[in-house]
């Protein structure tokens, strides 16, 4: 197989192990990449999953030499950087580390964001007690040539700081992320009794959120695999969490349809939500859909890997 994803963390917002999370999973993002024979390692997200994954790389990889790999973080929020402390390559002289991610918080750079919770006011050991190589690139939207025939583009989400999408491409497949994300909506769409209603605006604002809602299909069409935000449900999404920058079931399984995406994965659970509720949640929503397409749909899970 061309591209092998393994989840080691799959919550959003906060770590909820537990009784009612052991099957799916309770750390938050982090995804394990491996692409080829070579079997190349890339991670995704250091959310609290990356210390299982830690223990893991120094289990397989470490004994065949030093760690010498890439980080891709889709943004910066703290479910998604908590793990770094214990990521134990870090404290290794031999390890290189390639840290990508975007920037969007005043003027603080990648590294001061990542790197700050290693300060003794959250953790015993200091940035600069660090031993690897560690460098940080700032994102933005664009494609990057990582060799050996590797490829990844990158696109702009919708969550209330900057968040990338990541498309990779490697041997004729793809794979792509989409989270945390939301869909674009009419911020003018008012009520017409509303003092501020503005047709004009409003017809405006609906074109511009189809654009750009359209802009993140086609950014993911295609796809032999893609891991879609979907901690919501609409009734949930729609009653309280609209701006929260989280998509809801129905909607990343209509988008990623439209798309053409082989293969569906629900990610970024909510905390609150148990194996039993993911579960029938799924069975309720690949049922509707039964019949009126090829596309599969599974749950991220922790420990399980998915090829293409």
């Amino acid at each position: 197989m061309a591209i092998r994803v393994t989840f080691w963390g799959v919550r959003g917002s906060i770590p909820v192990p537990g009784p009612t999370t052991v099957k799916y999973g309770g750390n938050t993002s982090c995804l394990e990449l491996r692409f080829g024979a070579e079997d190349r390692l890339i991670v995704m997200d250091l959310g609290s999953g990356v210390r299982e994954l830690a223990g893991h790389i120094m289990k397989k990889d470490f004994p065949r030499g030093p760690i010498k790999t890439k980080v891709f973080l889709t943004h910066t929020h703290s479910d998604h950087i908590m793990g770094f402390p214990f990521f134990t390559p870090i404290f290794l002289p031999t390890t290189k580390l390639d840290v990508y991610g975007p920037v969007s918080y005043e003027d603080d750079p990648l590294d001061k964001i990542v790197g700050d919770q290693l300060r003794y006011r959250y953790f015993p050991v200091r940035l600069e007690e660090l031993q690897a190589d560690i460098k940080y690139i700032a994102l933005k939207e664009g494609s990057l040539d990582l060799g050996n025939g590797l490829r990844v583009t990158t696109k702009y989400l919708n969550h209330p700081i900057l968040v990338l999408g990541y498309r990779f491409e490697f041997e004729g497949k793809v794979f792509c992320t989409a989270y945390d994300h939301e869909p674009y909506r009419n911020f003018f769409d008012v009520s017409p009794d509303d003092p501020s209603y503005d047709a004009a605006a409003v017809k405006e604002g609906e074109l511009a959120a189809r654009e750009e809602n359209e802009k993140v299909q086609k950014f993911f069409e295609g796809a032999d695999l893609l891991v879609h935000d979907t901690q919501y449900t609409k009734k949930e999404y729609f009653s309280g969490k609209i701006g929260w920058g989280h998509s809801y079931f129905g909607w990343a399984i209509g988008a990623a349809h439209k798309a053409r995406v082989k293969h569906l994965v629900l990610f970024h659970h909510e905390p609150l939500r148990t194996d039993q509720e993911l579960e029938r949640l799924h069975r309720n929503y690949v049922a509707q859909i039964q019949g009126k397409t090829d596309m599969k749909v599974s749950i991220a899970q922790e420990g399980r890997t998915f090829e293409v």
